[in-house]
């Protein structure tokens, strides 16, 4: 009998998955692997150590939730709280595995792990399918290392190919080896059902929250209200359910497809598509420059002019800078894991560009605390508003007091948040707070 390996990383979903549904084919036996994140300290010296509270609620609740569809088809989903390098061998040699398939991961060391593995052991069969993207690098119009420079260079070249249909929920797949079941580990949280003001993980929840959003008249009202930056119906919400794979983006596509059939279709609603296209250029972004995505200078080979000051990081991350409408977003970011699109360009310019701070260690702290947390869209819209990527401009700098009057002329926002709070000072009279220059 053929065992096989199925590493979950950015795919905790059993619809339109296609990976999972080709080890279900090939193999008799199969163990199911998710790996907890951890540390790339050791890698970057910027890098967080530990993600935070509700990031980490919504990743329990949506393994929580796979957990449970894997448990009705009789398998069991493996938590390990170490790296895959560490972890598989001793699967590989315990239960003579000879297949393991993952997803395709824009993460260049996640990438660098799984290659580790393959050289470790040549002679199995290693399997990587693409289901985080709309389209196979196979069906991009022209070759990876030709990315374009631009996103709108890129929107104008794959904005009428044919994006693939969606799979059905997976109906069978393999039982696991019996030994398995005495190596469970249990989660320590069960889904919760999603109300109207918060996020629920997992696959069941992320489908409820499309067939929901769709089934209103949000979508034709997208474009007008999608910079609010505290309001639940503004905007999809389908990022976090994204960025861990609990829903397909060919599944929204096909979703927003049966409204422009069964509404309307309108500036709007082509607008979403817009921005799942912006989507999917960060994902070809990140496998095309791979290491770029986390070097100072970016893809650009320029420096920006900034350093690293802890004191002004410290207050930047607390929400206690001169600037309310920054505060606000981080002190929202902190409690709830949620930043909305606007929140983000305005905080990250605020650190790089009024506060000078190299740009890595603010993209290191959204991956510590977003829920909706993807490696390439992180990185690569950071780098877009350092101007080290792929910004046709030199940076991407925002007046914040004009964007305060356009996003929050009453103030609600700020006041909610607290955003007014600042003690009004931004560097420490220490030396241990000198600027240290990126290597």
């Amino acid at each position: 009998m053929m065992t096989g390996l199925f590493l979950f990383q950015n795919d905790l979903r059993l619809h339109d998955n296609r990976a999972l549904s080709l080890a279900a084919q090939e193999v008799d036996r199969l163990i199911c692997v998710y790996c907890f994140p951890y540390s790339h300290s050791h890698q970057r010296p910027f890098s967080i150590r530990s993600i935070g509270q509700a990031r980490q609620q919504f990743l329990l609740q949506s393994l929580a939730c796979l957990n449970k569809q894997l448990t009705n088809q009789k398998q069991v989903l493996l938590v390990l709280f170490e790296s895959p390098l560490t972890a598989l061998p001793s699967l590989i040699t315990r239960f003579d595995v000879t297949a393991l398939y993952r997803s395709e991961n824009a993460g260049y060391y996640e990438n660098k792990e799984w290659q580790l593995l393959e050289q470790r052991y040549p002679f199995l069969n290693f399997t990587t399918t693409a289901t985080h993207t709309l389209f196979d690098q196979a069906e991009l119009p022209f070759k990876l290392s030709n990315l374009p420079a631009s996103f709108s260079k890129f929107r104008k070249l794959v904005e009428s190919q044919p994006i693939q249909t969606s799979l059905d929920h997976i109906a069978h797949i393999p039982p696991p080896p019996s030994q398995i079941l005495d190596m469970r580990v249990n989660l320590p949280i069960e889904p919760q059902a999603p109300s109207h003001n918060s996020f629920c993980g997992g696959e069941a929840a992320g489908i409820e929250h499309l067939q929901r959003y769709f089934a209103s008249q949000q979508p034709s009202h997208y474009k007008q209200t999608r910079n609010a930056l505290d309001d639940w119906q503004s905007s999809t919400k389908f990022s976090p359910w994204l960025a861990l794979g609990c829903l397909s983006a060919r599944k929204i596509i096909e979703a927003l497809d049966a409204y422009h059939n069964r509404v309307e279709k309108n500036s709007s609603t082509e607008w979403i598509k817009f921005e799942l296209l912006w989507r999917e250029y960060f994902q070809w972004y990140a496998h095309c420059y791979q290491k770029d995505l986390f070097m100072f200078k970016g893809i650009k080979n320029k420096a920006p002019h900034t350093s690293y000051y802890s004191e002004r990081f410290r207050r930047w991350c607390t929400g206690n800078t001169p600037y309310p409408i920054v505060n606000a977003c981080m002190k929202q970011l902190n409690l709830t894991g949620y930043m909305s699109n606007r929140g983000r360009q305005l905080a990250a310019s605020c650190l790089v560009h009024e506060l000078s701070v190299d740009w890595r260690y603010g993209a290191s702290y959204f991956e510590q605390h977003l829920l909706d947390y993807d490696v390439a869209s992180n990185w690569g819209n950071w780098q877009y508003i350092a101007g080290v990527g792929a910004n046709p401009r030199e940076h991407r700098h925002f007046n914040l007091q004009k964007q305060t009057e356009q996003y929050d002329p009453s103030g609600i926002f700020i006041r909610k948040w607290q955003g007014n709070t600042s003690d009004g000072n931004l560097d420490a009279v220490d030396a241990a707070d000198w600027p240290l220059h990126p290597e």
